[in-house]
């Protein structure tokens, strides 16, 4: 079902439309960037007959099958009920946020974000792959950042935003722990494997270890208890933010964590302790703060958190019709408190305040707005003939038939009632407060209704709270059924969704819950006097605090080893791994009797020799560089002449062409540094470095040693097996670069054209010492460019060229490869640029090295994604034998085009770095396209 990538897709491509569309009028650019998200919505009616039906719909693309990763997304009824949400709520949003953001805000970067966002909650309710989940999950936190930060000129904003992202952040981090150990345990990351082993998981001894990392990742996102505090600083954001963000997304994912796991981690005494004491007390909290609040949308930030307690206590209770409440009233929420986050910002928008305490009266001014809200606030309150009423009912009929805390048992429905009468008091000082409670106090302007369809997105809200509340079965159903259905993974229990039960404990519970509320708001002011005699936290200037001393001591012991010399580092680095190596090599007497050593001969005994000699003159002769230089070369040679003698002429043919690049590379380097080095090292650094050096030399040298006495089963043998019907290609070593390990090739070509594109950055406008001499004071020979060497160098040209093509198409078979021959057509143009000068080359080459490396990296991954048309994991090579006339049989493999991206990206990557240091002293120096 590819319509599931699409729908995905959809809001991800549709990121990019308001940018696009930022030259049109306000209302056209809001009406395209509404056009994917509808669309997504309607592939989402297409599937759901089907949802509906009782099927759970798949669609799986392979990717590194070996890690567990793949492209893999399903249907299920929970999956459908948070598509309707964050799609339908997620259009109203839209439409809203045309007349609530002013003619300053960029509307393109708002839509984008929130396109984004909203892209980021539709992977986390398809995913299938935990991994891929878990990714999703980390671009909400990322994507809820930009949106709270929209207002990045207010400090509170930016503040705000870090909270957020820091949280989410730690728990983001949790939950990828546990889900790793989920895998480990289960050996798989795809949920329908996973949810089907939960008596596996549950019995295993990582279980309680999973169980409170997954809680930490679900608690962190929906503002748990002691993690709640992030959600009221997000207030800053733009109302559309908050209303979606309190709705259908951002804290709804951790929700739907909660409920996406529950057939796999609930049903345990330690499930039901941590989150049933866990939402208890949120949802304890979050009501009694709210009543406080003087900010509407603080008041309605802190009933979020107290009714996201209420959800989550109910999938703490155990019982399947706590769960079918807790998914009920995941609709409920959603449609209440968006209309309300929305009234709010209706009226902080035409009023300019949402400070309750001048928000009075302004049912004289808005009529329409405030019966809107009031209609919301009643829901939210639990008021009869209205959806909150009806999911709270099942809320407290499952809080009398639980036995989670034993005897104490009889606490939750106590402690319900009291969260339900706060509940009552804080709706009740929202419509109060706000709508009658006398006349307007200090407003910026004098408040009036919004413009006709800024409302408009509130009616059908308030509208869908009053049709649920009327006729639940009839309208959410169904959906309810299904999505209950994917939670349980079972039969359903029996429930009824009338809107009358008869008179029994729940409705006792309520009536007594909105007495009390009532009563509590308008006899508030004793509860008030005595929550101004507590003292008063901030939680952001507390965590503002904290951070600040996390990042002093941080600054601490970075300035004891930040010390700005590269010795240092490689000390460090040193004496760590030497530290790591040696327990391990405590026990390497186990190996020594395992594998007869191979006899040396002369040969080896005079390489080794020379390599040793040449790397201890590297070091006596560090301070004549050039004579340093060609010390450090001999030793590159020796280790090509061992390659060569052990069989591998592909990794010789690297190492020699590497070396001279090096060579290269390390020659115009010294031109442009001191020529006379001081003395750096006293008697006592040098009897330390030395006892470092030794230290690390007989770690190695012990490692390499238990290495090669080792029994193993040689990986070499899979390859020598394969390479022929499998990628085929005789030269084992290319097969391995453009097949069997074709994804790590994409990964280093890509960090190669980074690297050189951060070299070429480093080098423009980089001011260098440009010496007049050579050490012994000589001055540089006047002719910079030898007529014998001009005339060898292009007489050599077209041949290493050509030897480079040469290298370039034998490479699946005989030594040679995309990377060889890339260095070989490197190595022979910068002979150019040495024989001839810049401004010849230049006159006669326009490469432009950019491209080049953009290029290779391109078209190697387009020759991975390629196989996918083909229903093939990502890199899957093909090839194939054809007949041509005058050639005879030939074999053609997809791999050569993977083979042209790495040789594109080497010549290119190679001669930006090169050729640029070479420009250095001339006119031609490296410069940021666009800059003088």
């Amino acid at each position: 079902m590819i319509e599931l990538l699409l729908i995905v897709l959809f809001p991800l491509i549709g990121s990019l439309v308001p940018v696009l569309t930022a030259r049109w009028s306000r209302s056209y650019s809001a009406l395209a960037t509404a056009l994917l998200p509808l669309a997504a919505l309607a592939l989402v009616l297409q599937l759901a007959p089907a949802v509906f039906a009782g099927e759970t719909l798949f669609y799986r693309l392979p990717w590194v099958e070996a890690l567990g990763l793949s492209v893999s997304f399903r249907l299920d009824g929970l999956s459908l009920l948070f598509l309707f949400l964050i799609l339908g709520i997620g259009l109203l949003i839209i439409l809203y946020a045309r007349y609530y953001l002013s003619e300053k805000d960029s509307m393109a970067r708002f839509y984008g974000f929130l396109m984004l966002f909203m892209t980021a909650m539709l992977g986390i309710v398809l995913s299938n792959n935990l991994l891929q989940l878990w990714v999703f999950w980390e671009l909400t936190s990322i994507s809820s950042f930009l949106l709270i930060s929209f207002w990045w000129h207010r400090p509170d904003a930016r503040l705000g935003a870090r909270m957020a992202l820091m949280i989410t952040g730690f728990g983001g981090l949790a939950l990828l722990a546990g889900i790793l150990l989920i895998g480990n345990v289960l050996g798989s990351f795809e949920l329908d494997v996973v949810l089907s082993q939960a008596a596996v998981l549950q019995q295993h001894s990582l279980y309680p270890v999973i169980l409170i990392l997954v809680l930490l990742g679900a608690f962190t996102k929906s503002a748990q208890f002691p993690f709640h505090f992030w959600l009221p600083n997000a207030m800053s954001a733009p109302t559309p933010v908050s209303a979606y963000l309190h709705s259908a997304t951002m804290v709804k994912a951790g929700i739907f964590l909660l409920a996406r796991m529950y057939p796999l981690l609930a049903g345990t005494d330690l499930w039901f302790l941590m989150v049933t004491i866990t939402g208890m007390t949120t949802l304890l909290v979050g009501a009694y703060l709210a009543l406080f609040q003087h900010d509407l949308k603080g008041l309605l930030a802190y009933s979020t958190i107290s009714h996201l307690g209420l959800i989550t206590l109910l999938f703490g209770l155990g019982t399947d019709l706590a769960a079918v409440a807790a998914i009920f009233h995941i609709i409920n929420h959603a449609i209440f408190k968006a209309s309300l986050f929305m009234a709010a910002g209706i009226i902080d928008h035409e009023s300019g305040s949402r400070d309750m305490r001048k928000l009075n009266g302004l049912w004289q001014f808005m009529p329409v707005t405030a019966t809107l809200a009031m209609v919301a606030s009643a829901s939210m309150a639990g008021v009869p003939l209205l959806n909150g009423f009806l999911s709270k009912e099942m809320f407290f009929a499952e809080t009398l038939h639980q036995e989670v805390l034993g005897a104490l048992s009889w606490l939750i429905p106590v402690l319900a009632t009291v969260a339900a009468t706060l509940s009552v008091a804080y709706s009740a000082r929202f419509i109060h407060d706000v709508f009658f409670n006398g006349q307007p106090k200090g407003l910026p302007r004098t408040p009036h209704e919004p413009p006709r369809y800024m409302r408009v997105p509130v009616e059908v809200l308030v509208a869908l709270c009053i049709l649920v509340g009327l006729a639940p079965a009839y309208v959410v159903g169904d959906l309810l059924a299904v999505a209950s259905t994917a939670v349980l993974a079972g039969p359903l229990p029996v429930y009824s969704l009338s809107i009358w039960h008869g008179i029994n404990l729940p409705l006792m519970m309520s009536v007594l819950a909105l007495t009390l509320g009532i009563l509590l708001y308008f006899n508030r002011k004793h509860l008030f006097r005595f929550q101004a005699e507590l003292p008063e936290l901030n939680p952001l200037q507390f965590f503002e605090v904290k951070i600040n001393a996390l990042v002093g001591f941080a600054k601490k012991w970075h300035h004891r080893f930040e010390s700005a010399t590269l010795q240092r580092y490689l000390m460090w680095m040193f004496v760590i791994v030497a530290m790591l190596l040696i327990w391990p090599l405590q026990q390497m007497g186990q190996f020594t009797q395992h594998n007869a050593m191979q006899k040396p001969d002369t040969l080896m005994f005079a390489a080794t020799f020379v390599a040793a000699i040449a790397a201890i003159a590297t070091v006596l002769c560090q301070r004549q560089r050039l004579l340093s230089l060609v010390m450090i070369s001999i030793v590159g040679l020796v280790v090509t002449l061992i390659f060569v003698r052990f069989s591998a002429p592909d990794l010789a043919l690297t190492q020699l062409s590497v070396e001279v690049v090096t060579i290269v590379l390390l020659m115009l380097a010294l031109f442009f540094l001191p020529h006379k080095i001081n003395r750096a090292s006293n008697a006592g650094r040098l009897i330390r470095d030395g006892a470092i050096a030794s230290i690390c030399g007989v770690v190695i040298g012990s490692l390499s040693y238990a290495l090669m006495l080792e029994p193993q089963q040689r990986i070499s043998d899979f390859f020598l097996a394969n390479s022929k019907i499998g990628g085929g290609g005789y030269n084992v070593v290319n097969v391995i670069l453009v097949d069997f390990r074709g994804f790590d090739t994409l990964g280093e070509i890509t960090v190669l054209g980074i690297a050189a594109l951060g070299i070429f950055k480093l080098l423009t406008r980089l001011p260098l010492f440009r010496s007049s001499s050579d050490a012994e004071g000589r001055q540089w020979a006047l002719d910079k460019h030898p007529m014998l060497l001009a005339v060898v160098s292009q007489a050599l040209l077209p041949l290493a060229l050509l030897v480079s093509v040469y290298i370039f198409f034998r490479g699946h078979n005989l030594p040679g490869g995309g990377f060889v021959a890339g260095l070989i057509t490197a190595i022979a143009i910068i002979l150019q640029y040495v024989a001839q000068g810049v401004d010849w080359v230049r006159e006669r080459l326009t490469l432009d090295y950019h491209r080049l490396v953009a290029a290779g990296v391109l078209i190697s991954t387009l020759t991975g994604v390629a196989s996918w048309a083909f229903g093939r994991p990502f890199l899957t090579s093909w090839f194939d034998y054809f007949q041509l006339p005058l050639f005879g049989e030939i074999e053609l493999a997809s791999a050569i085009a993977f083979d042209l991206g790495v040789y594109l990206t080497v010549v290119g990557a190679t001669l930006m770095i090169l050729a640029n240091l070479g420009k250095m002293t001339t006119e031609h120096r490296p410069v940021i396209r666009g800059q003088s």
